[in-house]
């Protein structure tokens, strides 16, 4: 892929898709749940198209990171060995959300009617709240600093700004659907 070619379609195209959105209008309209004949495999599908979307990203993130000069600054072993533990808190973090969450847990299945008995609590959710998007930032913080990039710093602030708009619209739904449910399963009781 040349530079040319690589910079728009990292930066635009799919990869901007809000699939917060794409999430509600499924949670109202219940379309995809129906084309896919279940809200499982709607789900599934939603979230591989998530995956290989956050692969680009990181394609993108490291090109665009290797194709500019490093910081003087943070080339050196002690901001290495920093970025390796940043690496490395980032992984544990979206690892053990990921097994704490299941992949519908993971990738929007609340707004599918996909929801667990009770909002997870359990570690990493014990220690910080959106651990995959804290521990995804503390990744790309990582790789930034591993490489030494003043443009990995900038695109990190720019991922952890996308994270933190994210939150102010998927923490008030989650925390309703478990009340909604709460108050159902109280209510059958």
């Amino acid at each position: 892929m040349s530079s040319s070619v690589a910079g728009p379609d990292c930066c635009g195209g799919l990869g901007n898709i809000d699939f917060r959105q794409v999430a509600r209008w499924e949670q109202k309209t219940r379309q995809l749940s129906r084309a896919f004949g279940s809200p499982y495999l709607a789900c599934y599908s939603l979230g591989g198209v998530i995956l290989l979307l956050n692969v680009l990203r990181s394609h993108c993130f490291t090109q665009a990171m290797l194709r500019q000069p490093k910081m003087e600054g943070l080339d050196n072993p002690a901001a290495f060995c920093l970025g390796l533990v940043l690496l490395g808190v980032g992984t544990l973090f979206v690892l053990s959300s990921f097994f704490a969450l299941g992949f519908t847990g993971t990738f929007l299945g609340d707004y599918f009617g996909i929801l667990k008995e009770a909002r997870v609590t359990t570690f990493p959710f014990n220690i910080v709240d959106n651990p995959m998007y804290w521990g995804s930032t503390a990744n790309y913080l990582g790789w930034a600093v591993l490489h030494a990039s003043p443009t990995g710093l900038l695109l990190t602030v720019m991922v952890a700004l996308v994270y933190m708009v994210a939150v102010l619209y998927e923490e008030p739904f989650t925390a309703e659907i478990y009340r909604q449910k709460a108050s159902r399963s109280h209510r059958r009781s």
